[in-house]
């Protein structure tokens, strides 16, 4: 079938966004799913920082590439060996499938999958099988979802069901942000009653972290970032208390829990000098390969601190998806207030400069009305 997408030619064209146009919007051919995919009308697809990095070149992957893996949309087709999901059923995308059967698998949710990380590296489905096409040439998928279009072909591992209660833009947002950040908090971090939680970097990733974190009701909630409004966003949110990177060391502030969320080197520093005695720092974000920080491994030896990495919030997304749905149907987690804008997939290219500028928490490209 015929859909349409935005398209990543060439990685590290220059800013403005805008005017460089890094994504294409074209007309790509899509195949019909496999024995284990699904085909998928995409109704929302959230951006991300995972997106802007494969734009500017911090992730380096193969092009042409169809972006996009945050999404959530209704299942139109199934593959002949896919029998627990039926067409009309909305889904929300995740981007690292599962195997099941790895021993990376077997960690429950600390490592990611194997051989998902392998095609998703390679910008394949899972089976190494390449579904979209323009003008005679393959176009690789986008960390298996390619949500950046009308339709997607995915593996039946990357497809979530969620209820048709759960409105498109929230159903998105769940699969890479909360994900990502409320798992920081809650498999990583793991807040026991009275922690302070301490949140640094309020992007979509650590608004997720924070919101999350407020409904657990373990203790206090901080947040962290130098961007003022970003701060007063936190603070409307439900923080306890927000401060600038300044404002934290010179007030001495610490907490038991503290995850960072910039993907930034700084920002990792920050973290780590926040955590209290024994406290442990959870790293969510993903910094350039080449970032580097600096910390004194005395702090770590004497006041028995741990750092640990969580990716994709150290999530088995078919077992936390439902707990968030939850959460948020009993109004303790608030996900729509995650979403800055709704937007067009013709308006992409402006919003990667929203992105990049740090202007926005979480942009979703709405594909209906």
């Amino acid at each position: 079938m015929n859909i349409t997408g935005a398209v990543l030619e060439e990685i590290g064209l220059p800013r403005p966004f805008a005017e460089s146009q890094p994504l294409k919007i074209v007309e790509l051919r899509l195949d019909d799913p496999g024995p284990d995919e699904v085909l998928v009308r995409i109704r929302a697809a959230g951006l991300c920082h995972s997106d802007l990095s494969v734009v500017d070149g911090n992730r380096v992957r193969p092009t042409p590439m169809l972006l996009g893996h945050e999404a959530s949309g209704i299942v139109e087709k199934v593959g002949e060996n896919v029998t627990d999901i039926e067409p009309g059923q909305q889904v929300t995308c995740v981007f690292l499938p599962r195997c099941g059967e790895c021993d990376n698998c077997r960690t429950d949710g600390k490592l990611p999958c194997i051989p998902g990380t392998k095609t998703n590296n390679a910008g394949l489905l899972p089976g190494e099988n390449l579904r979209l096409h323009r003008d005679g040439q393959d176009v690789h998928h986008h960390l298996g979802v390619s949500g950046f279009a009308t339709h997607a072909v995915l593996n039946r591992q990357s497809v979530v069901p969620v209820g048709d209660d759960v409105p498109p833009e929230i159903a998105a947002v769940i699969g890479c942000a909360v994900l990502t950040g409320g798992g920081a908090v809650i498999n990583a971090g793991k807040p026991q009653d009275g922690d302070t939680t301490m949140i640094v970097g309020l992007g979509g990733v650590g608004m997720a972290a924070l919101i999350t974190a407020i409904s657990l009701g373990k203790g206090k909630v901080i947040g962290v970032d130098a961007n003022p409004d970003k701060l007063s966003r936190a603070k409307e949110l439900g923080a306890d208390e927000v401060y600038t990177p300044a404002e934290l060391a010179d007030n001495g502030v610490k907490a038991p829990v503290v995850i960072e969320a910039a993907g930034h080197p700084k920002a990792f520093e920050t973290a780590v000098s926040a955590t209290g005695v024994g406290g442990i720092t959870v790293t969510a974000g993903l910094p350039s390969p080449d970032a580097r920080s600096t910390i004194a491994p005395l702090g770590l030896t004497a006041e028995a601190r741990t750092i640990v990495g969580s990716y994709l919030g150290s999530a088995v997304p078919s077992r936390d998806i439902p707990v968030y749905l939850d959460l948020w149907r009993q109004g303790k987690l608030p996900i729509e207030e995650l979403i800055s804008e709704r937007i067009r997939l013709s308006e992409v290219n402006d919003s990667l400069d929203k992105l990049a500028d740090g202007k926005a928490v979480r942009q979703v490209i709405l594909f209906e009305n």
